[in-house]
C-alpha cells in the first residue's frame, strides 16, 4: 500500500501523521519505506533522532525524493517493501502531484480553523486531477489537532463531509502533546508512555481507514 499525507496549507501535522503510521505499520511486522518529500525534511529529522535514541533501529527504513524522482522510483520501490509512507507536506508541488499519480491512499489532516478548511475545494481540485491518472486513488480527510469540545469541531467537519471526491473520517486527533513529546524522543504516540489517549486516536483513526479500504 502506497499513503501520501499531503494538503495545500502548513501546520495541519501531515508529517506528524506520516511519521506515526509509518511506526505503527512496521509495530506490526511490515516492512515499510518511509519517504520524505517535503523541502522542510520534518520526516528526515524525525528518523535521525530516531536512530540516534534506538541505536539504529528505527525499525523501517526512510529516503528523500522531490519532483519527478517520487514518480519514477515509487513504483520500482514498491516491489521491495510492504508499505510506503510520503510526506510531502502542505503546498501544491510537484512533488505531492507525482506522489498522488501513484499513491493508493491520500491523506490530508485539517485543524479545525476557517483559514484550513477553506482550502478543502483546493484540495479536491488536485485530487479530481490526480484521479484521473490514478483512478485507484482513494482520499480522506479527517480533523487533526482538534479542539475537546466546541462549535469549531463541529463546523469544520460539516463542512468537510460536503465533499464528493474526498472521504471524511469521523475519527479527530486531538491537540495533544503527546504527538510533539513523542516526536521530541524519535517516538510514536503507540511507544510513548504516559497519554494513552493519543495512542488510542491514533489507533482508530488508523483501523477506520483500513475497514474503509476493505469494503472498497
Amino acid at each position: 500500500m502506497v499513503y501520501t499525507t499531503g494538503g495545500i496549507k502548513g501546520g495541519s501535522g501531515k508529517s506528524t501523521v506520516a511519521t506515526n503510521l509509518v511506526v505503527l505499520l512496521a509495530s506490526k511486522g511490515r516492512d515499510v519505506l518511509l519517504v520524505d518529500a517535503d523541502d522542510q525534511e520534518t520526516s528526515t529529522d524525525f528518523t535521525a533522532l530516531r536512530e540516534e535514541r534506538t541505536d539504529n533501529k528505527a525499525g523501517y527504513t526512510a529516503i528523500q525524493l522531490a519532483g519527478t524522482s517520487v514518480l519514477k522510483q515509487i513504483p520500482k520501490l514498491a516491489e521491495r517493501y510492504q508499505d510506503i509512507v510520503i510526506d510531502t507536506g502542505g503546498r501544491d508541488t510537484d512533488s505531492q502531484r507525482a506522489a498522488l499519480t501513484i499513491s493508493d491512499v491520500y491523506l490530508v489532516p485539517f485543524k479545525p480553523r476557517s483559514f484550513d478548511v477553506w482550502t478543502i475545494e483546493k484540495v479536491q481540485s488536485l485530487v479530481e486531477q490526480a484521479q484521473v491518472i490514478n483512478p485507484r486513488l482513494k482520499a480522506f480527510v479527517f480533523l487533526n489537532m482538534a479542539d475537546p469540545r466546541g462549535e469549531e469541531n463541529f463546523e469544520a467537519a460539516e463542512l468537510l463531509q460536503q465533499s464528493e471526491s474526498l472521504e471524511f473520517i469521523n475519527v479527530s486527533l486531538g491537540h495533544r502533546k503527546a504527538f510533539a513529546n513523542a516526536a521530541a524522543n524519535g517516538l510514536g504516540v503507540l511507544e510513548l508512555k504516559g497519554d494513552e489517549k493519543a495512542a488510542i486516536e491514533f489507533k482508530a483513526l488508523y483501523n477506520y481507514i483500513e475497514e474503509l479500504l476493505n469494503k472498497k
